[in-house]
């Protein structure tokens, strides 16, 4: 129990009420209430206490909080009528039964505008006196509560909530009420007026007079379930996603699926699998017929050693077909219940068995994902829950359908160990680009190849568009060959690509990527596993209107470089740390690259050897990429040719050609604007004529409208020099906008009555994508219009 205030005793009448019906325990404020000491109570039925011309003993609550009023008799013989809340106390039945004593002598409060603000306030308040009695709430709060401030006040929080979150949280109360210091506190629980738990972030803060005295304290609740059950199912898919599979055994990897569902998705979870086929093969495609013969692989409950389990591991049963597990994998996906149509009670009645243990542990909910990889069907998790009085949702089957495929795919690999090199191989091309992007920068050709015997490895590439034009060109290799390899590229791919979106430069987007692999290796740590990550990259931006790349390499072979009217050449660039080291720093080297220039990215599978020199190595590459002259695409097939061995190469190859082109200077046109809003019209009139001059005059009145808004920008909130760019091809149309303050602009909805914050939104109409990248000198601001269909 939490502490109580010495003085404050005999403020509420509690009693303790055991499964039997008996008194166990006879408070001070009882005996204050009714008059009996406690030892004429204690040991006798409750029921004694009730005024037998009243309504009688009330019936067996089915929940865990009753309140109500009851006529009781009182030691000298007369009657009362006493409401009274009374919380179970635990699954047995045993009953606390409190009542305040104080609460209605309580002022109300004075002024009518704090009284609104107090009683009206959407944020649940509380108000606790000196002595941890809740003195006031609003009408928020008594509806979180579910019970009516009047009965209630003068009970401590313990006592109005009944269990141990409640408990735990007037200690924290009283610490605020001893220290006279605020603090935030997270809980979860279920009060009085919901039907399922929430999360709760309580504020707490000390109530002081004029001279800083603590008279008490304010408690502040604010629902934050939607962030804790996110957070809750980002922790549970990271977590499935380090643990699950960190073995090519079968029963391990089903054992850690129900592992990583317990508790935090389910108190129960059983996965039971197919027998593979006979003679080895694979499971047919087609869903499985009824009756099903499925193997008990694992299962986990929150209560020690699983006795909600009716199946044995390693046990098979036969599921007919109006079992759940035989249902939800003929019918391919997941199965919950009770639904609006399926009672619990009849979705288990194909086994009495089955149903009486369930029954017996109180399961109320019940969920059955099928376990499918690669289109085959593999058995079934069947999830639970007992202890969390919460039924799934469907955030909950979203959750467990992804935690599920996860742990499927470890599944499969664990049993076709023989074929994991073509399995990691359909999981590299996956994430590899299909196709690469079609740019007025740059054509490009690339290739990949997987090792002859090592298998798949961590190698990728990538061709990212990015705003004026410009494009970036990206090579790494991840340490290794596997799966986990390649799940560690996928990682560290879509991370350049979302670094690439917010335009770092090359160096700055080594130092996060880095960052990222130094995490990703610390969480392979935790887990024990020797997971570490380690990688090589090189990022290159190549912008088209200034014909010029910036490049910069993490531990990565240096890309060479064809001019149009030259040998190949290897670009000399500080090679900088491999990824995952961190606290190093990258450096950048910035290029003047020629129309028609070829830049040659790869990894280190495509020069080295064990048969020959490293030195050798580049020397080939450099006479291959001779033919870059002709297709970039014949390019690709000759280098591997001239390079790679007869029998496939020993590791992973990634090869990426690019071959600029520059924008001529009729395609870009700047003006400098003057900060002066009354200027904007002549502006719109130059853009006016520089896109008749373009021939691009049926886009001048949209383009108007999105010069006249990102100029007035950075007119009203930008700083001098402010300068407008406009960029075109065949198909786009780029409008620019730089000013030499740092502070990136946002969206926002303008209110009815607003006289400004439309323009972006507006853009944003108008284009068909905007943005904002940091610059040396401040910002610019683009927005991208296409021009198809235009002429």
């Amino acid at each position: 129990m939490s502490p109580v205030h010495p003085l404050d005793e005999a403020a509420t009448a509690r009693a303790v009420i055991d499964e039997n019906g008996t008194l166990v325990l006879w408070s001070e404020g009882a005996r204050r209430l009714l008059g009996y000491p406690p030892e004429e109570v204690e040991g006798h039925p409750a029921a004694d206490l009730l005024d037998p011309a009243g309504p009688g003993v009330p019936p067996e609550p089915s929940g865990t909080r009753w309140s109500g009023t009851l006529s009781l008799r009182h030691r000298d013989g007369h009657t009362l009528s006493v409401w009274l809340l009374a919380h179970r106390r635990d699954p047995k039945g045993e009953w606390l039964v409190v009542t305040p004593l104080e609460g209605e002598d309580r002022r109300a409060y004075d002024d009518p505008l704090i009284k609104a603000v107090l009683t009206q306030s959407p944020c649940a308040m509380a108000i606790y006196d000196e002595r941890l009695r809740l003195y006031g709430l609003n009408d928020a709060m008594a509806e979180v509560l579910g019970l009516p401030e009047a009965r209630i006040r003068g009970l401590r929080i313990s006592e109005i909530g009944g269990k141990r979150e409640s408990e735990e949280l007037e200690e924290q109360l009283h610490d605020v009420l001893v220290s006279g210091e605020g603090r935030d506190v997270e809980t979860y629980m279920r009060t009085g007026g919901e039907d399922r738990a929430h999360a709760w972030l309580a504020r707490i803060a000390p109530l002081t007079d004029t001279e800083g005295r603590v008279h008490g304290v304010w408690l502040a609740a604010h629902d934050v379930t939607e962030q804790y059950r996110a957070r809750e199912r980002l922790q549970l898919l990271n977590e499935a996603s380090v643990r699950i599979g960190s073995t090519l055994d079968v029963t391990r990897t089903a054992q850690e699926l129900a592992d990583v569902c317990v508790p935090v998705l389910a108190d129960f979870v059983s996965v039971d699998l197919l027998d593979p086929p006979e003679h080895g093969g694979e499971h047919r495609a087609e869903p499985p017929t009824a009756p099903i013969t499925l193997r008990r692989a694992a299962h986990r409950s929150v209560n020690p050693g699983s006795p909600e389990a009716v199946v044995m591991l390693g046990e098979v049963d036969v599921y007919p077909a109006a079992s759940p597990q035989a249902d939800s994998l003929i019918a391919g996906r997941t199965i919950v219940v009770p639904d609006a149509t399926t009672t619990l009670e009849e979705w288990l009645s194909w086994d009495e068995r089955r149903r009486e243990r369930l029954a017996k542990h109180g399961v109320h909910s019940s969920m059955s994902v099928p376990i499918r990889a690669r289109g085959q069907t593999l058995g079934v998790a069947a999830l639970n829950r007992f202890r969390r009085p919460d039924p799934f949702t469907s955030d909950d089957v979203l959750l467990a359908e992804e935690v599920t495929a996860r742990a499927a795919v470890c599944i499969d690999n664990a049993r076709r160990f023989s074929r994991e090199r073509e399995t990691a191989l359909a999981l590299q091309r996956s994430l590899l680009p299909q196709s690469l992007p079609r740019t007025a920068a740059l054509e490009a050709a690339s290739r990949y190849l997987p090792a002859a015997r090592a298998g798949v490895g961590g190698d990728w590439f990538d061709v990212i568009s990015l705003s004026g034009m410009r494009v970036a060109m990206v090579v790494g290799d991840v340490v290794g060959h596997g799966v986990q390899a390649s799940a560690t590229m996928g990682r560290l791919r879509t991370a350049v690509r979302t670094l690439a979106d917010i335009d770092l430069a090359p160096d700055e987007l080594l130092t996060h990527l880095d960052d990222l692999a130094v995490r990703l290796s610390e969480d392979a740590g935790a887990e024990g596993t020797t997971g570490e990550v380690g990688a090589t990259c090189l990022y290159a931006v190549y912008d088209p209107v200034s014909r010029r790349c910036t490049l910069a390499r993490a531990g990565h072979p240096p890309p060479y470089i064809v001019p149009p009217d030259g040998p190949p050449r290897q670009i000399e660039l500080p090679a900088g740390p491999p990824l995952g080291l961190g606290g190093l720093p990258f450096e950048s080297v910035e290029l003047e690259l020629g129309e028609g220039t070829v830049l040659a990215l790869y990894t280190n599978g495509l020069i080295e050897s064990r048969g020959r020199d490293l030195d050798v190595g580049h020397q080939l590459l450099s006479r291959a990429l001779e033919q870059s002259s002709q297709s970039l695409e014949w390019a690709c097939h000759a280098i591997l040719q001239a390079l790679l061995p007869v029998g496939g190469a020993p590791d992973d190859v990634a090869l990426l050609l690019a071959r600029t082109h520059g924008l001529a200077p009729s395609q870009v046109t700047t003006w400098d604007i003057p900060a002066d809003p009354a200027l904007v019209a002549p502006i719109r009139k130059q853009v006016a004529d520089q896109l008749d001059t373009w021939g691009l005059s049926e886009a001048t009145f949209t383009a108007e409208l999105v010069v006249s808004e990102l100029v007035t920008n950075a007119i009203r909130y930008g700083e001098p020099p402010i300068r407008l760019r406009l960029i075109h091809d065949a198909t786009i149309l780029i409008f620019e906008v730089s000013d030499s303050n740092h502070t990136a602009p946002h969206l926002r909805r303008a209110k009815t009555f607003d006289e400004g914050g439309r323009g972006l939104l507006l853009v944003a109409q108008l284009t068909q994508r905007w943005g904002s990248r940091h610059t040396a000198e401040g910002k610019t601001i683009w927005a991208e219009m296409s021009l198809v269909g235009e002429n």
